[in-house]
C-alpha cells in the first residue's frame, strides 16, 4: 500500500498536515484527506504535486 505524507505550502514555509493519507479527494478548492485508519481533515488549497516516489503530496494554501 502506498501511503503519502500531506505537506501545506505557503510561500516559503512548508508544514506536514497529515500523514499516513490514503485517499485525497479534490472539491473545487476544498481538499479530503483519509488516513489509513479512517480518520479525514479538509483543507482548502491546490495540489501542486504528487510524488510516490518520496511518499509526499503537495498543497498549495489559498
Amino acid at each position: 500500500m502506498c501511503e503519502l505524507n500531506v505537506i501545506m505550502l505557503s510561500g516559503d514555509k512548508r508544514e506536514k498536515i497529515m500523514d499516513s493519507v490514503a485517499k485525497i479527494l479534490v472539491e473545487g478548492d476544498s481538499i479530503q484527506l483519509t488516513g489509513i485508519l479512517g480518520e479525514k481533515k479538509t483543507v482548502q488549497g491546490s495540489i501542486k504535486e504528487i510524488n510516490l516516489s518520496r511518499g509526499e503530496a503537495i498543497i498549495l494554501s489559498k
